[in-house]
């Protein structure tokens, strides 16, 4: 691995950390547990954006403090006419599209609650590692908001089934780590104690992969979210004709081969 490591604040409530081809992106208004204010929507899209364009091939997204995002910044919830809450509104779901379109697998690394729109940014990841005793969830309703609010309507019946969706949206209802992770909707949950390792090794096992070979897999996955079987199907031709024409698909095979680990370099 790099010995290349690069740590910038994007602002005071959100830092970039990109180390050992692993980009960590981390909320840090730990006093408003790292709630996003208006302002810290702008900062997250920037450090995410920033996060695509590094040299990382993995992005894991934190939170500072023992909660990782307790959703919307409720100082900021004050009357406003429609014209002005269509914009804020269309805002929170920037930084749910800078994580589903980078070509790099996103971990959320769920060490305390992900609530409202906390839950929103988690499930847009592709990869969701917490820690036990946490508690997810989207409670828009207990505030009389819709609950398919920050992707909720988009991802959750995609992840968990129709029906439990249906549930969680209309209840509000936070849901223990071990619940979410008998529902499929987090991967793995472990100890605290064992937390920081079990992403570290997650992201070190993604991060040693082939980069076009991650971004492809990528975008298949969330294309075949809105196509039809030949489509896809189509999709994956076309991108495995790509992967084969890489210099690292020939280290994998001579890898292979040698019985060694393969050395994949990108380009």
């Amino acid at each position: 691995m790099s010995d290349m490591r690069d740590m910038s604040d994007i602002s005071d409530e959100v830092v970039l950390d990109v180390s050992d081809r692993i980009a960590t992106v981390t909320l840090n208004r730990p006093e408003r547990l790292n709630t996003l204010a208006l302002d810290t929507v702008d900062s997250l899209v920037e450090a995410l954006d920033a996060a695509a364009a590094s040299p990382a091939r993995v992005v894991v997204l934190a939170g500072a403090g023992p909660k990782f995002c307790a959703g919307a910044d409720q100082g900021e919830m004050v009357p406003r006419p429609a014209s002005e809450w269509e914009p804020i509104v269309r805002k929170y779901l920037d930084p749910i599209r800078a994580i589903v379109g980078m070509d790099k697998p996103v971990i959320a690394a769920l060490h305390g609650d992900a609530v409202g729109g906390g839950f929103g940014l988690a499930m847009a990841c592709d990869i969701r590692i917490a820690a036990d005793g946490i508690r997810l969830g989207a409670p828009f309703t207990r505030i009389g908001l819709a609950g398919c609010d920050m992707s909720t309507g988009w991802f959750l019946p995609r992840l968990v089934g129709l029906g439990t969706a249906a549930e969680l949206m209309f209840t509000g209802r936070l849901v223990p780590a071990a619940e979410a992770r008998e529902m499929g909707l987090v991967h793995r949950v472990v100890p605290s104690e064992e937390f920081a390792a079990t992403v570290e090794e997650w992201a070190g096992q993604m991060a040693a992969g082939a980069p076009a070979a991650l971004q492809w897999t990528k975008r298949a996955l969330h294309r075949s979210l809105g196509v039809d079987m030949d489509g896809e199907f189509e999709f994956e031709i076309f991108a495995q004709v790509q992967c084969l024409q890489t210099g690292d698909h020939a280290e994998g095979v001579r890898a292979f081969q040698e019985k060694r680990s393969p050395e994949f370099r990108g380009g």
